[in-house]
């Protein structure tokens, strides 16, 4: 169940620059083996001001979201790089906690003041499937909040005891109705400012063609790749993940990639306006 996502791509190659170009692949990437590659024209922007630089991608907009998770520094670590709940009371006694730096580590964490435990606050796991199936790509329109009516792929976090792969499948089914092989991982994307997630996408072909809308999915549908609908994808995730697989599918290489999503403080998880893809490797 897909809760709340955002993206990232991969590379071992060497710097990789981005720009917008028009048609249905925004994301245009050039590298080059030793030294960093810059680029200076002025990007296309259909919607929105989205903006792409070397091993950088930007987008900006109006539309702006607070996030309900976001906590200032003076509550909670402020050695922390990403936004961490303020825990109030211990999750094994029920005692009040306090915020200090345990004996040996680095970051404050909330210490129960009755037992003493610590609660550590650790990184969500997404997992999800690019579905391949004539040359198409299958999407669900989300039937719940957040971006309800708004298209992704099948996907959400991972449950205890099982595999990232297991997850990903698992969700499918429960969003799509699909049964699908996992052929190969494709993207591991960090955020780590919207609930500290990695995001693990893996490219899967379906074992029977048959597939249907899942309590939380309003409908389920294969797109061309020019028909994907880049106007109304729930997530910068997402769009990130999509254009990643229309590149490599144009250059006729798919590849492993890795990068981070970084948030514009204070947005949402849905916000496709505030985010930056740093850090994109491929391999």
């Amino acid at each position: 169940m897909l809760k709340a996502i955002q993206i990232l791509g991969s590379s071992s190659s060497g710097f990789v620059s981005q720009i917008w170009r028009k048609g249905h692949s925004p994301l245009a990437f050039s590298s080059s083996a030793g030294a960093r590659t810059r680029i200076s024209t002025t990007p296309f922007s259909p919607r929105g001001t989205r903006c792409f630089r070397a091993n950088r991608v930007y987008a900006t907009g109006s539309k702006s979201e607070s996030n309900p998770d976001a906590v200032s520094s003076s509550q909670v670590a402020v050695q922390s790089a990403g936004n961490v709940r303020k825990i109030k009371f211990c999750q094994w006694c029920g005692g009040p906690t306090k915020y200090d730096i345990p004996d040996g580590e680095e970051k404050m964490r909330a210490i129960c003041t009755v037992c003493g435990k610590i609660a550590y606050q650790n990184p969500k796991m997404v997992v999800g499937c690019l579905i391949e199936h004539d040359k198409k790509v299958l999407l669900c329109k989300r039937n719940i909040e957040p971006s309800f009516g708004l298209w992704t792929l099948p996907a959400g976090y991972m449950e205890i005891g099982e595999s990232a792969a297991e997850g990903a499948t698992r969700e499918t089914w429960e969003e799509a109705g699909a049964e699908v092989e996992v052929l190969s991982p494709f993207a591991q994307l960090d955020i780590p400012l919207i609930g500290q997630q990695t995001y693990i996408i893996f490219l899967a072909k379906l074992k029977r063609p048959h597939f249907a809308p899942g309590p939380e999915s309003s409908e389920c549908q294969l797109f061309s790749l020019d028909d994907i609908p880049f106007d109304s994808l729930a997530f910068s995730s997402i769009f990130v993940t999509l254009n990643l697989y229309i590149d490599d599918i144009r250059t006729g290489k798919l590849n492993f990639h890795y990068g981070t999503i970084k948030k514009r403080p204070g947005s949402s998880a849905s916000d496709m306006c505030a985010f930056s893809l740093d850090h994109h490797l491929l391999s």
